[in-house]
């Protein structure tokens, strides 16, 4: 850990929270400072800002940016109208997206495929799903929940448990081997944290559950990817050029308010809590589109050690959110549902972020840049367990584990049924 303690990071929690609290308060005066104006406050862009918002399906108008700037332009620190325009000013700059990668801009609304990984999996049977094999097997419940936390939650049981665990262990001594440093982060982060980071957590369609204001004294969210609270991690730093690329890894809890009513996303594939492993990466931007494709090396070496069938997506401008300059996506076949179901992504979001949170790097000459951050899923537990459970399963309905981690499974090669804890059956009771 001695990379990270030169670079003066916060040590302790007092530290931590109190770079909250300056984001959840002043950061609307940072976001003045470190917008690329250049770019935003240029007309001779407007049109190319217009046409990717347009193509991202976004929300900004960089038309009322300009209008708004403009006005600001025109007051005096004084005038009563000054704090209003600012603040007007401020939310509508940070509705404009980031910039889309030119191999990526004019890609249209389907992604590309780079290529497909992995032996396809042959059955000389009919493949269940993950469901059928689970429950027949005792080792997942997912119904009759009502009376906990509802719909779109799970209990993994016994062995499923352990092979959780140990997808767990492999994968994060396998960034730790390949220079990765390991940070456990906080899950209830400030809203500011989170929109910084390119994330809405306003209206119906956001995926962000909210803390009660009424029994919290601030704005608090819970977090649905650790790669926003390493980048609050960083708020504020500046970076020597010379400890660059930086390699982070967290594993945490992931909580997001996500629906669905299609059939072969039941059971544990969308779910509102679950575990994950993600890479963080801070690079200087010549830097970063090389750090992109290592993560997605890193993520292609996992997924296929695992015995996988997997295709690589280079994902369309409408599918990049706010943040991502770009994105590929990895989905991995499953049998049972006779689909591929998406199970990792990773982003290259180039300065959006560090300007929001003010991370910068030093160069030699003294000048001080902001980084670019990136981010990729090394596993995201629920739906990898899903693609491990419907590859591996056998014409018994026993599943076998893969060799990478049987070690982390006490040498267990084939998961069976669970014995040792009951399974629950539901009981009505009956009217008297």
């Amino acid at each position: 850990m001695n990379q990270i303690k030169n670079f003066g990071f916060p040590n302790n929690c007092g530290k931590l929270c109190q770079i909250f609290r300056c984001l959840s308060s002043g950061a609307e005066n940072n976001i003045l400072k470190s917008i690329n104006k250049e770019y935003l406050y240029n007309t001779n862009e407007l049109k190319n800002i217009e046409e990717n918002i347009k193509k991202r399906k976004g929300v900004g108008n960089i038309k009322l940016v300009v209008e708004l700037k403009n006005k600001l332009s025109n007051l005096h620190r004084n005038d009563q109208k000054f704090a209003e325009i600012t603040n007007q000013l401020i939310k509508e700059l940070l509705l404009i997206p980031n910039k889309t990668h030119p191999n990526v801009v004019n890609m249209g609304n389907k992604p590309k495929q780079l290529r497909q990984v992995g032996k396809f999996p042959e059955f000389n049977f009919k493949p269940k799903d993950f469901h059928d094999i689970t429950k027949r097997l005792n080792m997942v419940r997912t119904e009759h929940l009502g009376n906990l936390s509802g719909n779109k939650s799970y209990y993994l049981l016994g062995e499923l448990a352990e092979l959780e665990y140990s997808i767990i262990k492999y994968f994060t001594n396998n960034l730790l081997e390949n220079g990765f440093e390991l940070i456990l982060v906080p899950d209830i982060l400030p809203r500011s944290i989170i929109e910084n980071c390119g994330m809405n957590t306003r209206g119906e369609r956001t995926q962000v559950y909210t803390l009660d204001p009424n029994l919290h004294n601030a704005d608090l969210c819970l977090s649905g990817t650790s790669e926003i609270a390493l980048a609050a991690y960083l708020a504020d730093t500046v970076l020597e050029y010379g400890n660059l690329p930086l390699k982070l890894c967290s594993v945490s809890r992931c909580y997001r308010a996500e629906t669905s009513s299609i059939a072969e996303e039941r059971g544990i594939f969308r779910v509102h809590e679950f575990t994950k492993v993600e890479m963080f990466i801070v690079t200087m931007p010549e830097q970063s589109e090389d750090a992109l494709e290592e993560l997605r090396n890193n993520q292609e070496k996992l997924f296929e050690s695992l015995g996988l069938h997997f295709k690589v997506l280079d994902m369309p401008p409408h599918e990049l959110g706010a943040q991502a300059y770009r994105k590929y996506d990895i989905e991995a076949w499953m049998p049972g549902r006779n689909m591929y179901g998406e199970i990792s992504s990773c982003s290259n979001c180039t300065d959006f972020q560090s300007r929001r949170l003010n991370i910068t790097y030093k160069m030699p000459d003294g000048f001080v840049e902001y980084v670019h951050t990136l981010n990729g899923t090394a596993c995201a537990i629920p739906r990898l367990l899903i693609a491990l459970v419907e590859t591996g399963q056998d014409s018994k309905g026993f599943i076998s584990v893969p060799n990478v981690l049987q070690k982390h499974m006490k040498g267990k090669s084939v998961i069976g049924k669970q014995k040792k804890i009951p399974e629950l059956k539901l009981i009505k009771n009956k009217k008297k």
